[in-house]
């Protein structure tokens, strides 16, 4: 009498395994994108805009909000990076200038890039940036600083409940 099981339903189960494991790997970030979408979890800013289209906009000078600026650096890297000023006070519609001050601690050269996130995130589709330093790499020779700008404008559709914004900057070392 033969006691042993066929092999087809294990080497079928043994296959499909790397499959889906690939196929939940790929949708990771579309999901990501959707959850965080679903709970204002990661308040990505609003769009770049143009300099053209945030000249257009009418500033609500009626209206201020606080915006204070925070800077960090991921897994505490040999960086120094802050805003030069923790807050300011602005008008929905008028355009802003602020930056950020960046110093390589290496002895070598390094690469950068700033992920930005806007607190509270009802408030983050409303912050268009027109200049950036986050977006693209920022080179650093060795022992480098700069000051990095940020050009930005809050359009006047901002919730009336909104009085407060914070613009935070995580620093990555590529």
């Amino acid at each position: 009498m033969d006691t042993r099981k066929p092999m087809g339903p294990l080497v079928l189960k043994l296959f499909l395994v790397p499959i889906l494991m690939f196929g939940f790997g790929y949708l990771m970030v579309p999901l990501y994108d959707v959850f965080c979408d679903l709970t204002g979890i990661n308040g990505k800013t609003g769009d770049a805009i143009s300099t053209a289209q945030a000249q257009q906009m009418e500033a609500e000078t009626t209206r201020e909000l606080k915006l204070e600026f925070v800077a960090s650096v991921n897994q505490d890297g040999p960086w120094e990076f802050r805003p030069s000023h923790t807050s300011m006070v602005i008008h929905p519609g008028q355009t802003y200038t602020a930056t950020y001050y960046a110093r390589n601690l290496r002895d070598i050269p390094a690469t950068t890039q700033a992920i930005p996130s806007v607190s509270p995130a009802k408030a983050a589709p409303h912050l268009n940036k027109t200049e950036c330093f986050c977006f693209t790499e920022q080179k650093f020779k060795a022992n480098e600083m700069r000051e990095m700008p940020v050009t930005f404008v809050v359009d006047s559709n901002i919730p009336e409940d909104v009085d407060t914004l914070t613009l935070s900057y995580t620093l990555f070392t590529k």
